[in-house]
């Protein structure tokens, strides 16, 4: 499905009722706007896994412009911002007077910034492995000259710090090569391989925000501004999001419920499943 806002298509997918019978009564259940990572990558890395939240709430998978099956309309709205509009655009398309929103590591970003740029139409706030500001690049390049091989430290050099892929050829050998960092546990290749077939990825969403916004975004002295019950999930052994970040988050959101899942890096949901759901539907249980 497709809405056409600020000017292109975004594509959106709905998985779960928003009402649901219960006896004489409809009941209603909240809608979460779920944000992909990347920049670069699409809805598809969530799926399967979210199904479960489909119980307690209705769940809206969004393609950022330039990103998955959205339109590409000029690389250089590829932005934070811009995202935010897009959401904010999406929520009222739909006619909704408030959503949930879920993001994880690029999504994070851009799910805290509509939380601070909209606080009001917020329900609650779900973060996983995800940083506030810029300075996140230097401890990610900290961690990866202390955990990588020389081959994924000459990489990240020549093409992820710069926003520098030519092709997405290039992008998808970067996820095959960097595999091993991003999850903890042994790399299922033939799976990987299989979830990456089902992903529409854009070279050129990623390198517009390594090479833009992604090099000032700083929110920490905004976040304060969220003022919705928040989630935030950490994996101990991330490399790009490391656990300080984690932690510089929560210090800053004023209704932030912290957790770091143990024996995990980047992907929680591949690493700790149970645990991280478990974790999650514990949170929005609480707010249903």
């Amino acid at each position: 499905m497709y809405a056409p806002i600020n000017g292109t298509k975004i594509f959106f997918d709905i998985d779960g009722l928003e009402f649901e019978a219960a006896g004489k009564f409809m009941k209603r259940k909240p809608v979460c706007f779920v944000l992909h990572g990347g920049p670069g990558d699409d809805h598809t890395s969530y799926l399967p896994a979210l199904d479960p939240l489909t119980e307690y709430m209705q769940l809206v998978y969004i393609d950022f412009r330039g990103s998955g099956r959205s339109a590409c309309p000029g690389e250089r709205t590829y932005t934070i911002e811009q995202n935010v509009l897009d959401v904010e655009a999406l929520r009222n398309y739909l006619g909704l007077e408030k959503i949930a929103v879920l993001g994880q590591s690029y999504g994070g970003i851009a799910a805290q910034a509509y939380g601070i740029k909209y606080p009001d139409k917020l329900s609650f706030l779900i973060l996983l492995t995800t940083a506030s500001n810029y300075r996140v690049f230097e401890k990610a390049r900290e961690e990866l000259r202390k955990r990588g091989t020389p081959e994924q430290i000459a990489m990240a050099e020549k093409y992820l710090w710069p926003g520098a892929f030519p092709d997405n050829e290039t992008y998808l050998e970067f996820y095959k090569t960097f595999a091993n960092l991003y999850t903890v546990k042994p790399v299922n290749m033939e799976a990987f391989s299989e979830a990456m077939s089902r992903a529409v990825l854009s070279y050129k969403a990623l390198n517009r925000g390594f090479s833009g916004d992604l090099k000032t975004f700083d929110f920490n002295k905004d976040l304060h501004r969220i003022a919705c019950p928040t989630l935030l999930i950490g994996g101990r052994e991330d490399w790009i999001c490391p656990i300080a970040c984690t932690e510089e988050i929560g210090s800053r959101i004023p209704s932030c419920e912290t957790v770091i899942i143990e024996n995990s890096s980047h992907i929680v949901l591949g690493d700790q499943y149970e645990k991280t759901m478990d974790t999650i539907v514990s949170f929005v249980r609480q707010r249903v």
